[in-house]
């Protein structure tokens, strides 16, 4: 059987995989894990998306895992497609679903604003507490953080360029639901034309939270070749 590896978003784990690892693993073996300061794993600090690819290739690594297909959630799609330009000989197939591209300082900026922890804390308590839960015993505000910092230095100048998207040569999905309000098609599109050989899906009647996705629209995602 083929393995795909799934990569989690920003604020997010690997326990947001859990039933569509269970569906994925009757035809493909699965693997996923969190990144550095997400899901209990260990708060080193800030991070970066080089620092995640980094995370990739050690578990990689770790797993003697020589060659797998990624599937990326959001941010996960970012880091999957940074990794297959740094290691493309060790990428398969990549699909990422909700993968913000548009990186500016104003894009950014305006993504930082819902990541106040404090405002968070008081006007959505369920969801901080569920954050607090996810992320234990590592502070969930701290990774809050050190996540709008990542996206303020993707905003700056550290964001991949139309040479870089170029360069990747692994065949890509692009995929974004319809009613994604954090990610537009427009963008999606533009890196898929950068893309040497990409496609473009639009999950219909769909939005950005992973947890509001039918799982067989994920599942076909994942095992579409």
């Amino acid at each position: 059987m083929k393995s795909i590896l799934l990569l989690h978003g920003a604020l997010g784990s690997k326990a947001q995989f859990a039933a569509l690892t269970k569906e994925l693993e009757q035809t493909k073996i699965v693997y996923s894990f969190n990144f550095e300061s997400h899901g209990g794993s260990g708060a080193k600090g800030p991070f970066s998306i080089d620092s995640l690819v980094e995370n990739v290739r050690d578990f990689m690594d770790q797993n003697k895992l020589d060659k797998i297909d990624l599937f990326g959630y959001s941010m996960g799609g970012y880091v999957a497609l940074k990794y297959a330009l740094k290691f493309p000989e060790r990428i398969g197939k990549i699909s990422t679903l909700g993968t913000k591209f548009d990186w500016t300082p104003e894009s950014a900026a305006n993504e930082i604003k819902r990541l106040n922890p404090e405002l968070i804390e008081l006007k959505v308590p369920v969801f901080a507490k569920l954050l607090k839960a996810e992320h234990h015993p590592d502070d969930w505000k701290e990774l809050m953080n050190n996540t709008a910092n990542m996206m303020l230095d993707l905003g700056n100048g550290s964001a991949m360029t139309e040479a870089n998207f170029k360069e990747i040569s692994s065949q890509v999905i692009i995929c974004r639901g319809s009613n994604d309000e954090m990610v537009t098609k427009a963008e999606s599109l533009k890196v898929v034309q950068y893309l040497q050989n990409a496609d473009y899906f639009e999950l219909e009647n769909t939005p950005h939270a992973l947890e509001k996705v039918e799982l067989d629209k994920l599942v076909a995602l994942c095992i579409e070749e």
